[in-house]
């Protein structure tokens, strides 16, 4: 494990609405770790964001911030289409990197991307912030212990409404399918489809369909599929961003019992086996990906292995690519 400086100073290449007070503020918050610089295409913007949290530093330019050698590691917020392009040259610089989720637009950018981190030997972490949220862990917890048996299967049925932006036909990049050709699939299913990996393992076969059935934008904004894991549990999930309401459920079915939760709304956790039924409540933190971030810290001085690493994230893109017909 090479060895990194007592205070880990990172750089944001895109600091757009997700690290306004999802990400960009669990740096600060970390021990160990510092937000140094900020960079953002547009230089006012880019100023802005740094007066307002407070950042020494602020580029209009990623490669000036790539290349500052007060910047230690690079967090890439930037939409997916231009990911592959800042982490070949973060891995260039040798620089530990996260990206935001998903990882790029194509399994094959992934791959890309992973082969150029590890023939840096250079740590590769992506925004997969669920895998260490207390409340999935705590869901993962009750799996492991047997709280249900023998897991079976798992289903996800995400359903939203069209949004005002959506209907009013405004320009939207995760509706862009030449940025996202899944749309929102690519940017929501994601999520879980990657927590459902660190449950119960990677994905041997997948199939599914997908199809524009608005005609409101140019990505696709229906999908289902059905895919096994490793271990043998079974999943299907379906995902519509034109419904008549929203509906986030998620239940996984064993032996001896079932649990049920949400992906993104925060509803109670109900573990439900011949003892009765249970109730849990645990609240995500402030900024949300507070505990990822914290992870980070606790791989880079070797305490830890993080659990979303470029391999798992590669990996999910490939379901999302087998999944939407790109593979």
């Amino acid at each position: 494990m090479e060895k990194y400086p007592e205070i880990i100073r990172w750089g944001i290449i895109g600091c757009g609405d997700v690290t306004e007070r999802k990400s960009g503020p669990a740096y600060q918050k970390t021990d160990g770790f510092e937000l140094k610089a900020v960079m953002r295409r547009d230089a006012a913007k880019a100023a802005d964001y740094a007066q307002r949290h407070h950042v020494e530093k602020h580029y209009s330019d990623a490669d000036v911030l790539i290349n500052d050698p007060e910047i230690d590691a690079i967090y890439i917020a930037t939409p997916p289409d231009t990911h592959k392009l800042y982490a070949l040259k973060a891995a260039q610089a040798g620089k530990p990197c996260c990206i935001e989720k998903p990882m790029a637009p194509t399994y094959q950018e992934c791959v890309d991307i992973v082969e150029a981190f590890e023939a840096a030997q250079v740590p590769l972490f992506v925004a997969y912030y669920r895998r260490s949220l207390p409340r999935f862990l705590q869901v993962k917890n009750w799996i492991d212990e047997g709280q249900i048996g023998a897991v079976r299967h798992i289903n996800w049925h995400l359903t939203k409404t069209p949004s005002p932006v959506d209907l009013a036909g405004d320009y939207n990049w995760r509706t862009d399918a030449k940025i996202a050709t899944g749309g929102y699939f690519e940017d929501l299913a994601s999520h879980g489809l990657d927590l459902f990996i660190y449950f119960f393992g990677d994905v041997t076969q997948v199939s599914g369909v997908s199809l524009n059935q608005q005609g409101l934008y140019t990505a696709k904004d229906a999908a289902a599929a059905s895919w096994l894991h490793t271990n043998g549990v079974t999943g299907t999930g379906n995902w519509n961003f034109g419904a008549f309401e929203r509906e986030d459920k998620v239940t996984i079915y064993g032996s001896k019992g079932t649990i049920t939760f949400a992906v993104f709304d925060e509803v109670p956790l109900v573990l439900t086996n011949a003892e009765g039924s249970k109730e849990m409540v645990i609240e995500h933190p402030e900024n949300i990906q507070l505990y990822h971030v914290r992870n980070m810290r606790e791989h880079l001085v070797g305490n830890a292995v993080h659990p979303s690493s470029g391999k798992t994230g590669a990996h999910t893109n490939w379901v999302m690519d087998k999944i939407i017909g790109n593979l």
